[in-house]
């Protein structure tokens, strides 16, 4: 058997990258609020891929965290000051299913996947639902403006 004192222990909870490119994508614009900015600039910025950039914004907008002007002199913008935006909201819309197991998520009582043997009488579903709980009540405590520091002010604004 296998030392367990000597196994790398990874966090069980993981965002999506759709999230983490949002939660970037929003630091870079709470960053440069004196202009506009645009999609390839927020994607070269951090590497990422210009169309998986693409869709995050595209999302974000539909959720009203940007704003995005079309036209020749148009790009993307906050749509509110970032201390209004809380990180908490914005996980929770670019997560699919925040769900640890599958007998958590939305599908679970049509899902067979879901099915599991040891329901009703299973507590482990308690408790890493109490761990979701956890995990977002500390989001829902901050806002864009609580994680953009001035290192990200200093290097987001080089040209």
């Amino acid at each position: 058997m296998e030392n367990l004192s000597r196994t790398r222990i990874f966090p069980i909870m993981k965002l999506t990258l759709q999230t983490d490119y949002a939660l970037r994508a929003l630091i870079y614009l709470g960053s440069r609020t004196e202009r506009l900015s645009s999609i390839r600039e927020i994607a070269e910025a951090y590497g990422i891929s210009e169309a998986h950039m693409v869709k995050v914004i595209h999302r974000l907008g539909m959720a009203g965290f940007i704003d995005t002007i079309r036209g020749r002199n148009g790009g993307i913008r906050l749509a509110r000051p970032a201390a209004d935006i809380n990180i908490g909201a914005v996980v929770r819309y670019m997560e699919d299913d925040m769900a640890l197991l599958a007998c958590m998520g939305a599908n679970a009582d049509t899902d067979p996947r879901a099915q599991c043997l040891l329901m009703p009488a299973c507590r482990l579903r308690g408790v890493l639902g109490e761990a979701l709980q956890a995990m977002t009540t500390v989001l829902d405590r901050h806002t864009l403006a609580d994680v953009i520091t001035p290192f990200e002010r200093g290097r987001l604004n080089t040209p």
